[in-house]
């Protein structure tokens, strides 16, 4: 069930990508209206508005699943595809990613730093090619992981209300990051907590899988020796094994305004060469590869299933 609902939610994707609007806008328009009922600063009404947010609906979602299995499978893997489907998102990123790779091809730096902003917002006024390469290749892992990988493990550990949760969790760690709308407090503290805690193994899961399918040792390497030098240690581990895996160097400071770090806050991460166009090709290689070998260990877990 785990490998059809995946396959399905994929192609579906390729065909018809789902709009962000379908379950971005909802989860933050329920994140803000919590933030503004319940915000007053403390970390227990936080952990309240967490579980009313994330917990109750994922947990729904998954009672739901495993009735209409019971009813009919059928019924209960069409939930799972709609449930995978609306929380991965494989192409809500790439269109910008491929805009911004094709303008650099193209020599048109203007275009591809006005393609960058609206993508990942902050400034690039100044960028150079190899910084804006840069830039679009660590969103891109970052992005394959949060839309593509870490849903999709959610989802084969608990099923669809793995992927729910996972996706409510990351929407609402975003919104509430800095105590919520109103600013300071331990409001957001939970959800950060509750994040980092449901992304820890699918993080190191992605990065073992960019070192199995890219340069293996250099990616182990970067994984061990670097991961910790960015502030934020589960990018760190993405971004280090991710730089490994296909030879180039990532982080280093840059001009401009961009979020959610500061310039210094920007260690070398990787080995090889500056990030260009054609890096951004090995980028793209290096997820599709990454895909291929998660539905493959798919497959192979179906196929024993089946012998067992």
């Amino acid at each position: 069930m785990t490998l059809i609902a995946a396959l399905v939610a994929l192609i579906l994707e390729q065909f018809r990508p789902v709009s962000g609007h379908w379950i971005s806008v909802p989860l933050s328009a329920l994140a803000d209206w919590l933030d503004e009922k319940l915000n007053d600063g403390q970390y227990r009404h936080g952990l309240i508005a967490w579980v009313l947010a994330a917990a109750i609906p994922a947990t729904i979602i998954q009672i739901l699943y495993l009735v209409l299995m019971a009813l009919h499978p059928v019924l209960g893997v069409l939930l799972a595809c709609a449930t995978l489907y609306l929380t991965m998102g494989f192409r809500q990123f790439s269109h910008y990613y491929t805009d911004v790779q094709m303008a650099l091809r193209m020599g048109e730096v203007e275009e591809a730093r006005r393609l960058l902003v609206r993508w990942r917002g902050g400034s690039a006024d100044g960028l150079a090619p190899s910084q804006i390469a840069r830039l679009a290749i660590e969103e891109a892992i970052v992005a394959s992981h949060r839309h593509v990988f870490a849903p999709m493990f959610a989802f084969a550990a608990i099923g669809p209300g793995g992927a729910l949760l996972y996706r409510s969790a990351l929407t609402l760690a975003q919104r509430w990051a800095n105590g919520g709308q109103a600013g300071g407090g331990n409001f957001g503290v939970f959800a950060t907590k509750a994040f980092a805690w449901l992304e820890w193994l699918p993080t190191r899961l992605t990065a073992t899988a960019f070192a199995a399918v890219g340069d293996f040792e250099d990616a182990v390497f970067c994984w061990r020796t670097q991961a910790g030098l960015w502030p934020d240690v589960t990018t760190g581990v993405l971004l280090a094994s991710g730089a490994g895996a296909i030879g180039v160097r990532l982080g280093m400071p840059v001009h401009g305004s961009l979020p959610p770090l500061d310039s210094d806050d920007r260690p070398e991460i990787g080995l090889g060469e500056e990030a260009d166009a054609d890096f951004m090709q090995s980028t793209v290689g290096l997820v599709w590869r990454t895909l291929m070998l998660c539905l493959l260990m798919m497959v192979l877990v179906w196929i024993a299933g089946w012998v067992v």
